[in-house]
């Protein structure tokens, strides 16, 4: 009997700056249609994490499939190397990634740094990209902001134009690294309530994140880090209220104190 492999699975995936080892030995793996929320103090490699998958850092150890495929790198006479840019350009088409700032094009309105990706990379005609601008604005709840330049946007706003961006280039994995760290805390509310609309539609998506209330109630995992390295993980319930080592309880009880 066949099972059918994860969605995205790192084996044995390490990661060093210099002489830093930011990544030990990774193991990983996120189904299709889950959440995976990766938790853990500052610097203990969730973001580097989030970057490798997406290729935006090389992994020097170790495998990252998709789908059963490995990407970014290709067996040659027992060797890992490198695929080449086009390919890598491919493969990064899987993923779409929110980051802790918005970048958007200050200059441009909310419909057109959406429209801008799939017109340049997915190749769409003009009008084709802005009506699948247009869809994926109204996904967010910004049906009504499309012709808003970002100084014209709140922050929560601007993340979810950021999302929409995502979105647009349809994508298998939605990753997305501490998507309201940059925010006021009275515009949380409305970027997670977008995560949870998409989750609640079938979106897999692995976020890394501080919300652990989030992480409890949409999670299908949460994977806890310290030190480039996963300490626990398994179903929310599991981590964040019975979690089964010392440092991940420590870190669960600073994090809920505050």
């Amino acid at each position: 009997m066949t099972t059918t492999p994860p969605l995205l699975q790192l084996v044995k995936v390490g990661k060093s700056f210099g002489r830093f080892r930011a990544l030990h030995e990774v193991d990983l793996d996120v189904a299709a249609g889950s959440v995976t929320c990766i938790v853990g103090p500052s610097g203990s490699g969730k973001s580097t994490l989030l970057r490798t998958v997406n290729m935006l850092e090389p992994i020097d150890e170790g495998a990252i499939l998709f789908e059963g495929t490995m990407i970014g790198h290709r067996m040659r006479k027992n060797h890992r190397v490198p695929v080449a840019k086009s390919v890598a350009r491919r493969q990064t088409l899987h993923f779409g990634m929110v980051f802790q700032n918005f970048n958007l094009f200050p200059n441009h309105t909310a419909l057109d740094n959406v429209a801008i990706a799939p017109r340049l990379v997915r190749k769409l005609s003009k009008d084709a990209a802005r009506a699948t601008a247009t869809r994926a604005l109204e996904q967010v709840g910004l049906g009504d902001r499309t012709g808003h330049y970002p100084s014209e946007l709140s922050g929560g706003q601007q993340q979810r134009v950021a999302i929409a961006r995502a979105l647009a280039m349809e994508p298998r994995l939605l990753l997305f690294d501490e998507p309201t760290s940059a925010l006021d805390p009275e515009l949380v509310g409305e970027v997670l309530g977008v995560m949870r609309e998409l989750a609640a539609t079938g979106s897999t998506m692995l976020v890394v994140t501080h919300e652990l209330r989030f992480a409890a109630d949409v999670a299908d995992q949460v994977v806890m880090m310290d030190g480039g390295r996963i300490v626990e993980a398994g179903a929310p319930a599991e981590i964040l209220a019975d979690a089964r080592t010392e440092r991940a309880r420590k870190f669960f009880a600073s994090v809920t104190s505050h």
